[in-house]
Protein backbone atom coordinates (compact mmCIF):
# COMPACT_ATOMS: atom_id res chain seq x y z
CA UNK A 1 0.00 0.00 0.00
CA UNK A 2 1.49 3.27 -0.99
CA UNK A 3 2.10 6.16 1.17
CA UNK A 4 -0.15 8.62 -1.11
CA UNK A 5 -3.14 6.00 -0.10
CA UNK A 6 -2.36 6.04 3.43
CA UNK A 7 -1.91 9.40 3.57
CA UNK A 8 -5.51 9.74 2.16
CA UNK A 9 -7.08 7.49 4.61
CA UNK A 10 -5.94 8.78 8.03
CA UNK A 11 -6.05 12.84 6.19
CA UNK A 12 -6.92 15.72 8.31
CA UNK A 13 -6.81 13.55 11.53
CA UNK A 14 -5.11 14.90 14.46
CA UNK A 15 -3.25 12.02 15.53
CA UNK A 16 -1.15 9.29 14.07
CA UNK A 17 -2.36 6.08 12.12
CA UNK A 18 -0.46 4.10 14.45
CA UNK A 19 -2.49 5.19 17.74
CA UNK A 20 -6.09 5.32 15.61
CA UNK A 21 -5.24 2.14 14.37
CA UNK A 22 -4.61 0.77 17.75
CA UNK A 23 -7.73 2.19 19.00
CA UNK A 24 -9.83 0.49 16.98
CA UNK A 25 -7.97 -2.65 17.63
CA UNK A 26 -8.41 -2.44 20.92
CA UNK A 27 -11.96 -2.15 20.68
CA UNK A 28 -13.37 -5.00 18.85
CA UNK A 29 -10.41 -7.35 19.10
CA UNK A 30 -11.92 -7.16 23.01
CA UNK A 31 -14.79 -6.82 24.69
CA UNK A 32 -14.22 -3.14 25.96
CA UNK A 33 -16.24 -0.33 26.38
CA UNK A 34 -15.20 3.21 24.60
CA UNK A 35 -14.52 4.31 27.93
CA UNK A 36 -11.82 1.62 28.82
CA UNK A 37 -10.20 2.32 25.45
CA UNK A 38 -10.02 5.91 26.44
CA UNK A 39 -8.33 4.98 29.87
CA UNK A 40 -5.72 2.23 28.40
CA UNK A 41 -4.66 5.57 25.54
CA UNK A 42 -4.00 8.14 28.49
CA UNK A 43 -2.06 4.74 30.33
CA UNK A 44 0.28 5.84 27.17
CA UNK A 45 -0.01 9.21 27.59
CA UNK A 46 -2.11 9.35 24.13
CA UNK A 47 -4.95 11.59 25.72
CA UNK A 48 -8.15 11.45 23.45
CA UNK A 49 -11.83 10.81 23.97
CA UNK A 50 -13.78 8.24 24.10
CA UNK A 51 -16.40 9.96 21.65
CA UNK A 52 -13.64 10.64 19.54
CA UNK A 53 -12.85 6.78 19.66
CA UNK A 54 -16.48 6.02 18.63
CA UNK A 55 -16.06 7.99 15.55
CA UNK A 56 -12.55 5.68 14.76
CA UNK A 57 -14.23 2.77 15.32
CA UNK A 58 -17.13 3.62 12.99
CA UNK A 59 -15.25 5.17 10.43
CA UNK A 60 -12.20 3.31 9.88
CA UNK A 61 -13.81 -0.11 11.68
CA UNK A 62 -16.32 -0.58 8.75
CA UNK A 63 -12.94 0.33 5.93
CA UNK A 64 -10.83 -2.55 7.83
CA UNK A 65 -13.99 -4.88 7.94
CA UNK A 66 -14.58 -4.34 4.42
CA UNK A 67 -10.67 -5.03 3.61
CA UNK A 68 -10.67 -8.30 5.68
CA UNK A 69 -14.00 -9.47 3.94
CA UNK A 70 -12.55 -8.70 0.73
CA UNK A 71 -9.39 -10.71 1.30
CA UNK A 72 -11.31 -14.07 3.07
CA UNK A 73 -13.75 -14.20 -0.08
CA UNK A 74 -13.81 -18.06 -1.15
CA UNK A 75 -11.36 -18.98 1.33
CA UNK A 76 -13.76 -19.77 4.39
CA UNK A 77 -15.34 -23.32 5.04
CA UNK A 78 -18.31 -25.15 2.48
CA UNK A 79 -20.07 -26.06 5.94
CA UNK A 80 -22.38 -23.44 6.83
CA UNK A 81 -23.87 -23.65 10.34
CA UNK A 82 -26.98 -21.01 10.88
CA UNK A 83 -28.20 -19.67 14.07
CA UNK A 84 -30.26 -16.84 15.44
CA UNK A 85 -30.41 -15.00 18.59
CA UNK A 86 -32.95 -12.39 20.48
CA UNK A 87 -31.72 -9.24 21.17
CA UNK A 88 -33.67 -6.41 23.41
CA UNK A 89 -33.63 -2.91 21.98
CA UNK A 90 -36.12 -0.86 23.66
CA UNK A 91 -38.28 -3.11 24.58
CA UNK A 92 -38.40 -4.76 21.50
CA UNK A 93 -37.50 -7.57 20.00
CA UNK A 94 -34.92 -7.92 16.98
CA UNK A 95 -33.61 -11.34 15.96
CA UNK A 96 -29.66 -11.45 15.00
CA UNK A 97 -29.21 -13.91 12.35
CA UNK A 98 -25.63 -15.41 11.88
CA UNK A 99 -23.80 -17.84 9.94
CA UNK A 100 -20.31 -19.76 10.93
CA UNK A 101 -18.47 -22.39 8.74
CA UNK A 102 -17.00 -25.61 10.33
CA UNK A 103 -14.03 -23.69 12.11
CA UNK A 104 -15.91 -21.18 13.62
CA UNK A 105 -15.16 -18.27 11.14
CA UNK A 106 -18.28 -15.90 11.01
CA UNK A 107 -19.60 -16.02 6.97
CA UNK A 108 -22.40 -13.09 7.81
CA UNK A 109 -24.59 -11.52 10.08
CA UNK A 110 -28.19 -9.72 9.84
CA UNK A 111 -30.47 -8.31 12.02
CA UNK A 112 -33.88 -8.28 11.50
CA UNK A 113 -37.13 -7.67 12.76
CA UNK A 114 -38.80 -11.26 12.15
CA UNK A 115 -38.16 -14.73 12.89
CA UNK A 116 -39.16 -16.80 9.85
CA UNK A 117 -38.86 -17.72 6.57
CA UNK A 118 -39.07 -14.35 5.14
CA UNK A 119 -36.69 -13.81 7.54
CA UNK A 120 -34.53 -16.50 6.95
CA UNK A 121 -34.49 -16.14 2.71
CA UNK A 122 -32.96 -13.00 3.71
CA UNK A 123 -29.97 -14.51 5.37
CA UNK A 124 -29.74 -16.95 2.61
CA UNK A 125 -29.54 -14.67 -0.13
CA UNK A 126 -27.13 -12.45 1.65
CA UNK A 127 -24.49 -15.47 1.98
CA UNK A 128 -24.75 -16.82 -1.43
CA UNK A 129 -23.81 -13.16 -2.55
CA UNK A 130 -21.73 -12.59 -0.50
CA UNK A 131 -19.41 -16.16 0.03
CA UNK A 132 -20.34 -16.78 -4.08
CA UNK A 133 -20.85 -20.51 -3.70
CA UNK A 134 -23.32 -22.65 -2.33
CA UNK A 135 -22.41 -24.59 0.53
CA UNK A 136 -21.69 -28.54 0.79
CA UNK A 137 -24.05 -28.72 3.96
CA UNK A 138 -26.42 -26.63 6.12
CA UNK A 139 -26.43 -26.96 9.70
CA UNK A 140 -29.65 -25.47 11.73
CA UNK A 141 -31.53 -25.86 14.80
CA UNK A 142 -35.27 -27.05 14.48
CA UNK A 143 -36.47 -23.82 13.74
CA UNK A 144 -38.51 -25.10 10.52
CA UNK A 145 -38.26 -21.61 8.32
CA UNK A 146 -34.33 -22.66 7.40
CA UNK A 147 -36.09 -25.63 6.09
CA UNK A 148 -38.70 -23.30 4.21
CA UNK A 149 -36.31 -20.96 2.67
CA UNK A 150 -33.59 -23.60 2.00
CA UNK A 151 -35.97 -25.75 -0.70
CA UNK A 152 -36.44 -22.10 -2.24
CA UNK A 153 -33.06 -20.52 -2.05
CA UNK A 154 -30.54 -23.83 -2.16
CA UNK A 155 -32.68 -26.98 -2.81
CA UNK A 156 -29.68 -29.01 -4.00
CA UNK A 157 -27.92 -28.50 -0.28
CA UNK A 158 -27.62 -31.31 2.45
CA UNK A 159 -29.64 -29.78 5.20
CA UNK A 160 -29.36 -31.42 8.80
CA UNK A 161 -31.88 -30.08 11.37
CA UNK A 162 -30.88 -30.91 14.99
CA UNK A 163 -29.56 -28.55 17.76
CA UNK A 164 -27.25 -30.84 18.99
CA UNK A 165 -25.41 -30.51 15.84
CA UNK A 166 -25.45 -26.56 16.01
CA UNK A 167 -23.49 -25.51 18.89
CA UNK A 168 -20.78 -23.74 16.95
CA UNK A 169 -23.38 -21.34 15.75
CA UNK A 170 -24.97 -20.80 18.75
CA UNK A 171 -21.52 -20.16 21.15
CA UNK A 172 -20.65 -17.98 18.41
CA UNK A 173 -23.11 -15.51 19.94
CA UNK A 174 -21.58 -15.12 23.01
CA UNK A 175 -19.35 -12.26 21.90
CA UNK A 176 -21.82 -9.94 20.83
CA UNK A 177 -23.83 -10.82 24.35
CA UNK A 178 -20.69 -10.16 26.20
CA UNK A 179 -20.15 -6.68 24.52
CA UNK A 180 -23.93 -6.05 24.67
CA UNK A 181 -23.55 -6.21 28.64
CA UNK A 182 -20.61 -3.82 28.82
CA UNK A 183 -22.66 -1.29 26.70
CA UNK A 184 -25.64 -1.75 28.61
CA UNK A 185 -27.76 -2.79 25.34
CA UNK A 186 -27.73 -1.02 21.55
CA UNK A 187 -28.90 1.95 20.89
CA UNK A 188 -30.95 0.49 17.61
CA UNK A 189 -30.96 -2.53 15.15
CA UNK A 190 -28.81 0.03 12.78
CA UNK A 191 -26.49 0.42 15.27
CA UNK A 192 -26.31 -3.39 16.28
CA UNK A 193 -25.60 -4.60 12.43
CA UNK A 194 -22.99 -1.87 12.30
CA UNK A 195 -21.00 -3.03 15.30
CA UNK A 196 -21.27 -6.85 14.31
CA UNK A 197 -20.66 -6.07 10.91
CA UNK A 198 -17.30 -4.46 11.86
CA UNK A 199 -16.62 -7.18 15.29
CA UNK A 200 -17.29 -10.08 13.48
CA UNK A 201 -14.50 -9.49 10.57
CA UNK A 202 -12.33 -8.54 12.81
CA UNK A 203 -12.97 -11.76 15.24
CA UNK A 204 -12.20 -13.56 11.74
CA UNK A 205 -8.75 -12.53 11.44
CA UNK A 206 -7.76 -13.41 14.96
CA UNK A 207 -9.47 -16.43 15.10
CA UNK A 208 -7.79 -19.85 15.15
CA UNK A 209 -7.25 -22.52 17.72
CA UNK A 210 -5.40 -22.67 21.21
CA UNK A 211 -6.16 -26.19 22.23
CA UNK A 212 -4.74 -28.28 19.95
CA UNK A 213 -1.91 -26.62 18.66
CA UNK A 214 1.51 -26.31 19.60
CA UNK A 215 2.30 -23.06 21.61
CA UNK A 216 5.13 -21.90 18.62
CA UNK A 217 2.41 -22.39 15.83
CA UNK A 218 -0.36 -20.14 18.12
CA UNK A 219 2.35 -17.48 18.39
CA UNK A 220 2.97 -17.73 14.19
CA UNK A 221 -0.66 -17.43 14.02
CA UNK A 222 -0.96 -14.31 16.27
CA UNK A 223 1.82 -12.90 14.25
CA UNK A 224 0.75 -13.35 11.20
CA UNK A 225 -2.51 -12.18 12.15
CA UNK A 226 -1.03 -8.90 13.60
CA UNK A 227 0.84 -8.51 10.44
CA UNK A 228 -2.36 -9.11 8.30
CA UNK A 229 -3.94 -6.43 10.77
CA UNK A 230 -0.94 -3.64 10.10
CA UNK A 231 -1.23 -4.47 6.39
CA UNK A 232 -5.26 -3.70 6.74
CA UNK A 233 -4.42 -0.48 8.69
CA UNK A 234 -2.06 0.75 6.07
CA UNK A 235 0.88 0.68 8.87
CA UNK A 236 2.99 -1.36 6.63
CA UNK A 237 3.26 -2.04 3.01
CA UNK A 238 0.67 -4.80 1.57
Amino acid sequence: MTQVTRDRLYRRHRFPAEVIAHAVWLYFRFPLSLRMVEDLLAARGIIVSHQTVRLWAEKFGRHFAHDIRRRSAGKLGDKWHLDEAVISIGGKKHWLWRAVDQDGFVLDVLVQSRRNTKAAKRLMRKLLKGQGHVPRVMVTDKLRSYGAAKRDIMPGVDHRSHKGLNNRAENSHQPTRRREQIMKGFKSARHLQRFVSIHDPVANLFHFPRHNIPSDHHRELRAAAMRMWNEIARLQAA
